[in-house]
């Protein structure tokens, strides 16, 4: 069976932003590129040409066969994880009986074996230019991330929100890159506790969609 060399770049191409802690929005801001070009690189549809693949490859700090090449040995069969894409996330609700499923997303099984992950769907305006409306977001579960991390966070009980994370001594702020839609919201270490404040995962990958 002929190679699809497209589907081996963006295999390779999602594999390397996980490794590295990008987003796919990071390669269209960091290298000036378009975010629907890029996109299509992620989904498998286009390949970039060869000039693009060697900024791509000094970007990482990796050779040009990590990206064009299927290194995975031969006799070795590696499947993609599936892992579902929720609508909304609410307190109260196990991740793992969330019902508003609405797609699934695909990982690579060196991602999937650093933790259990789930995707979520963005809604509203508060992130962007980053991320828009109906992208969406990989996730791996954990409770706490490091500050400058962008998580997925439930305050006071309501739906799941994604910002950025600033932490202090004396509690933390939660970011938006939109400000005129969110304003920086600080949580003291009481209101933490009494709201509460609580982290449920840390955005390892950006999906933009069409």
């Amino acid at each position: 069976m002929a190679t699809d060399f497209k589907h081996v770049f963006a295999k390779n191409l999602r594999n390397q932003l996980a490794r590295h802690n990008k987003l796919q929005n990071d390669l269209v801001n960091d290298l000036a590129l378009n975010k629907s070009t890029v996109s299509t690189w992620i989904n498998g549809t286009k390949m970039p040409r060869m000039n693009t693949v060697e900024r791509l490859a000094a970007y990482f700090g990796i050779e040009k066969s990590d990206l064009i090449e299927d290194k995975c040995d031969s006799n070795t069969t590696t499947k993609a994880v599936r892992i579902p894409v929720l609508g909304r996330v609410v307190a109260g609700i196990p991740l793992e009986v969330v019902e508003e499923i609405l797609d699934y997303e695909e990982i690579t099984p060196d991602l999937a074996a650093t933790g259990d992950f789930f995707a979520l769907q963005i809604r509203g305006r508060s992130m962007e230019p980053r991320m828009l409306e109906g992208d969406v977001v990989i996730v791996r579960k954990q409770d706490d991330v490091e500050s400058g991390d962008i998580a997925i966070v439930l305050v006071n009980g309501d739906e799941a929100t994604v910002k950025k994370i600033k932490k202090m001594d004396t509690g933390i702020t939660l970011i938006a890159t939109n400000i005129s839609v969110y304003k920086p919201h600080f949580y003291s270490n009481e209101e933490i506790e009494v709201l509460p404040v609580q982290i449920l995962g840390k955005v390892v990958e950006l999906r933009g969609k069409f």
